[in-house]
């Protein structure tokens, strides 16, 4: 299935007392990591896929993360994000963070793409992946 690869330096404000990263904030990283690995795949800037689907987001229903080696100001990371499954309404994605060729981090998430009801307009809900969706993500349309 489709993957991305994104690089972060590390910034001051990116830290703890202690000049490491502080662990909320690499899920700040995956998040924007998620949307580049869909910009990437769908060619297109979150804006656009957002207006174009018509949905209002992507929010997340699962995470979790190992951490092996932390990361601190100044360091140039790379994560390599991938799909990792494709259900009817979401997707699972695996966050792999390196710092110096070393695997730092180890995350996953789970998204639900999200719309609005339209029988209401106001009530959020889960819709299907569109078949384009899922060809880009590198999944077999539905049958």
């Amino acid at each position: 299935m489709f993957s991305n690869a994104t690089r972060i330096e590390i910034q001051f404000g990116d830290c703890d007392p202690a000049g490491i990263v502080y662990y909320p904030n690499y899920f700040r990283f995956f998040d924007n990591a998620t949307a580049a690995l869909l910009s990437a795949a769908f060619k297109m800037h979150k804006r656009e896929w957002i207006a174009r689907y018509g949905i209002v987001g992507i929010p997340m229903v699962d995470t979790g993360a190992k951490f092996s080696k932390p990361s601190r100001f100044g360091d140039v990371v790379e994560i390599r994000s991938d799909i990792t499954d494709l259900g009817r309404s979401s997707f699972g994605v695996r966050h792999m963070l390196f710092n110096a060729d070393e695997l730092a981090i180890h995350a996953h998430e789970k998204r639900v793409w999200v719309g609005r009801d339209p029988h209401d307009g106001e009530t959020i809900k889960s819709l299907p992946i569109p078949d384009d969706v899922r060809a880009a993500l590198g999944a077999p349309a539905t049958q």
